[in-house]
């Protein structure tokens, strides 16, 4: 796609695909090309396995692809998200085979990624960028060419600090999203509004920082960092409480946000399995096309077990396969929303006529608050 001038990620245009091939850029498959590269970069998946211990495959496969065909004076800079030490214990190693010594004949760094993916409050180059290096010369040579792109870098002692850094930030959010969200289920049993609740906290100017509640956690890096760290951590002995709390509360909230529907659809008259439900939204947060450890899909297949018709319109993901069938979005208007039973607003998109929602919807469950 990238090729043919094609985006496939919203926050990037066709047209600045498009000229920035003008200007050179150029997708390739690996290959020698990178042998004339004075920076690699490396910005691979860096998932949990089934058994929730990190899967290095794709960053082991790439380190050595680099080994192979490393030159003298090259920096590589890793930014994918993983658990302290990695950059020291497993990349190292590895590139350490080419015969080149780190600091020396090449340079070797770390920078965390800090995209927010729908953002456009901070332009990619607004945002601080952490960098860090395995000796002072390598760490000088990644401030170096972050300095050119970023309008402030964040050099920091070793590599460990900024792996952990990108690490506390999801941890951070991760627990506080998770808190709200089992408070906002304490009182839903209280009758009390817990949205309107958050909104008066957050008038005071300080001390308090509004975190708000929703179907659960998605995305690649909330769920999985604070899990990388988790791990680490059991290599010294000792765990965290609080984010193991914290997990196991973001893994609930798709099991309550289904049963939730269930309760509504047979509160209905009729037959709850004859009942039509229109989710709205797969992304796991708004503005994205992403549905990596989305909640909505989450919901979307407990629903289906339960044995429910349910159909979905979502702008930004086009089909999606469940249990090996195949789901297209629905077009938004006036026929599909009065056709469903119950809609169900699980992502809270920005191009979505929520004043249609509210005005032909017989009934919503609204687990973003945006009606």
């Amino acid at each position: 796609m990238l090729q043919n001038g094609q985006s496939y990620i919203p926050d990037v245009t066709h047209h600045q695909i498009k000229e920035a091939m003008k200007a050179g850029f150029q997708a390739n498959v690996p290959g020698e090309l990178i042998r004339g590269a004075k920076y690699i970069i490396v910005c691979v998946p860096t998932p949990l396995d089934d058994s929730g211990e990190p899967e290095l495959g794709a960053l082991k496969s790439a380190s050595a692809f680099i080994s192979r065909n490393l030159q003298p004076g090259q920096t590589v800079i890793y930014e994918s998200s993983t658990y302290p030490g990695t950059l020291e214990e497993v990349v190292w190693p590895i590139l350490s085979k080419s015969g080149l010594k780190v600091g020396q004949d090449f340079y070797l760094g770390y920078s965390p990624e800090r995209i927010d993916p729908g953002n456009h409050r901070y332009p990619l180059e607004t945002i601080p960028k952490v960098v860090s290096g395995l000796t002072n010369a390598c760490k000088e040579k990644v401030n170096q060419f972050y300095s050119t792109l970023f309008h402030k870098t964040v050099p920091v002692s070793h590599p460990r600090v900024a792996e952990m850094c990108k690490l506390i930030e999801n941890i951070q959010r991760l627990v506080n999203i998770s808190l709200v969200n089992e408070i906002e289920i304490i009182c839903e049993s209280m009758n009390i509004d817990f949205r309107e609740t958050l909104q008066a906290a957050a008038t005071k100017p300080f001390g308090f920082t509004p975190y708000f509640p929703g179907p659960g956690i998605g995305g690649h890096c909330i769920p999985v960092d604070p899990l990388y760290f988790q791990w680490k951590a059991k290599k010294y002995g000792k765990s965290s409480k609080l984010i193991e709390a914290a997990h196991e509360i973001n893994n609930y909230m798709p099991f309550h946000i289904a049963e939730r529907i269930g309760k509504k659809l047979e509160s209905l008259p009729g037959d709850p399995k004859e009942k039509k439900v229109l989710l709205i939204g797969l992304a796991y947060k708004k503005d994205v096309n992403d549905i990596r450890e989305s909640s909505a899909i989450k919901v979307f297949k407990l629903l289906l077990q339960m044995g429910y018709q349910v159909e979905y319109h979502d702008p930004f993901v086009s089909n999606v396969t469940l249990s090996s069938e195949k789901y297209v979005s629905k077009v938004m208007n006036k026929g599909l929303l009065q056709s469903a039973d119950l809609v169900v607003i699980l992502t809270d998109h920005s191009n979505v006529d929520w004043s249609l929602v509210k005005s032909h919807a017989k009934a919503v469950i609204d687990t973003r608050g945006v009606i």
